[in-house]
């Protein structure tokens, strides 16, 4: 298999796991962090009987949500970095990629406008290719 294939399908993979994650701590953790409970930063509603231990400051969801997401984070930019050099992306497309995964949403946004743009120049290589080896 071609390692340009592998790179850019683990890209693929982990845009989308990076997405998910963010989605995850956005609008879960951080919200059952900072907003739910009586201990809570800035506690909007009591947690529900019998589930106070997973809301406010001390709240289990930021080990299983925020912790993971940042390691997984660290992995997505080395691997957009790794298909930025393989595909020999600009700076400013890099470092929009590797961006869209701190927005919730945009990675996915990001990751389909990338797989068009990346099979259309595949397409394109491929056809000057077979232009070339035809002459």
């Amino acid at each position: 298999m071609d390692k340009r294939r592998v790179s850019f399908a683990l890209y693929r993979v982990l845009a989308y796991v990076t997405g998910v994650f963010l989605l995850g701590l956005t609008f879960v953790a951080m919200p059952a962090k900072y907003l739910v409970g009586e201990t809570a930063r800035f506690s909007l509603m009591a947690a529900p009987a019998g589930l106070e231990g997973w809301f406010g400051p001390e709240s289990p969801l930021m080990l299983f949500i925020a912790m993971p997401h940042g390691y997984i984070y660290m992995v997505y930019v080395f691997v957009v970095l790794w298909v930025a050099l393989d595909r020999r992306w600009g700076a400013g497309k890099t470092l929009g990629v590797v961006l869209a995964g701190t927005i919730p949403v945009l990675g996915f946004v990001v990751e389909n406008r990338v797989v068009k743009s990346e099979r259309a120049a595949d397409e394109a290589r491929s056809g000057t290719q077979e232009s070339a080896a035809a002459a």
